[in-house]
């Protein structure tokens, strides 16, 4: 099998097929475009996500933070506290493991996030550093956002600029390789776009303006998180790409290397749906988040609109990401 997810039609049916208790507490649960769990407890309900890092080897430990915390702030909600597995193959030193650690501690700190507890184990089972996190957070009872609940006619908007995650992993890793084709300007630039990887702020900020659905866009881009969003709602949509916004530096690398940038894994870039998208751009410009519309929520199928050209969009398989690293090595 090739490295990326696996394909969401096998991934639905093993979830499927192993689903035996389906409990009344569980208001949310997990499934394709539902990155959350929700857990009522009376008042209060808690939200829960997990995801590892195996794509980076330069800031794993920070990524690892906000892509498990902006699955929790897709839903509205303050994370609250992580676990860690750190499993690490045996040429790592205790250094390597100690500034991951550092760089988990620091990410939260900004956040205000409790480290929680883990595990950290050398083992031949892994040939690079896999972090694993999983992260909790609370909020009010029935308040968090599910990405199932895009409606007909809904606005969608994107956050900040796509393909932040992917373009940073790619210049942080591949540096030498790039040179030739960004400037060391370009190249700085492109590193600090890890600085803009959290949507907590916006998603909290925009749960609470009344926002109909949210998704971080992580693996397979933005048109994969529409297609997850889509498939979870039961709606279609209709987006630009002309409308998409992507800085000149992942423009630059994708064009080199014939990668979409739109199937770029994006963390850092909330996708989300409301009925009045100019209103809560407004209010995102307030909080100096950039937001941008890109269309709309339809009745059925997923369009692409491309140079007046119309393309059904496909369910996500492979992210540009692996794509791109195999024709950097």
């Amino acid at each position: 099998m090739k490295a990326g997810k696996l394909n969401w039609e096998d991934l639905k049916t093993i979830i499927d097929e192993n689903r035996k208790v389906v409990r009344e507490d569980v208001r949310i649960r997990s499934g394709i475009g539902e990155d959350c769990s929700v857990v009522n407890f009376g008042d209060m309900e808690c939200v829960m996500s997990t995801d590892p890092i195996t794509g980076a080897s330069v800031n794993s430990g920070k990524l690892a933070v906000h892509i498990n915390c902006n699955d929790i702030a897709s839903c509205g909600v303050e994370p609250v506290g992580i676990l860690v597995t750190i499993l690490a193959p045996e040429s790592s030193s205790l250094e390597d493991i100690r500034r991951i650690m550092e760089e988990i501690s620091e990410e939260t700190e900004k956040l205000n996030v409790e480290i929680l507890g883990g595990h950290t184990e050398i083992t031949r089972a892994v040939n690079k550093m896999v972090i694993s996190c999983t992260v909790i957070g609370k909020g009010k009872s029935g308040e968090a956002v599910a990405t199932s609940g895009a409606k007909e006619g809904d606005d969608i908007l994107v956050t900040k600029h796509l393909c932040l995650e992917g373009t940073s992993i790619v210049v942080n890793d591949y540096e030498d390789k790039l040179k030739n084709i960004l400037t060391t300007e370009e190249i700085k630039e492109a590193k600090g776009y890890i600085k803009y990887i959290s949507v907590v702020k916006e998603g909290i900020l925009s749960a609470k303006s009344g926002v109909n659905s949210m998704h971080d866009i992580t693996e397979g881009g933005v048109l994969g998180a529409l297609w997850e969003v889509a498939k979870a709602s039961k709606v279609g949509f209709k987006v630009y790409k002309n409308k998409m916004p992507i800085t000149k530096i992942t423009e630059k690398i994708c064009n080199k290397y014939a990668v979409d940038p739109l199937r770029f894994i994006s963390s850092g870039s909330m996708l989300i749906t409301t009925k009045d998208g100019n209103k809560l751009v407004k209010l995102l410009k307030s909080q100096n988040i950039n937001a941008y519309i890109i269309g709309k929520i339809t009745r059925e199928k997923g369009i692409l609109v491309c140079d007046e050209f119309e393309k059904e969009v496909v369910p996500p398989k492979r992210d540009e990401l692996f794509v791109l690293e195999e024709k950097l090595k």
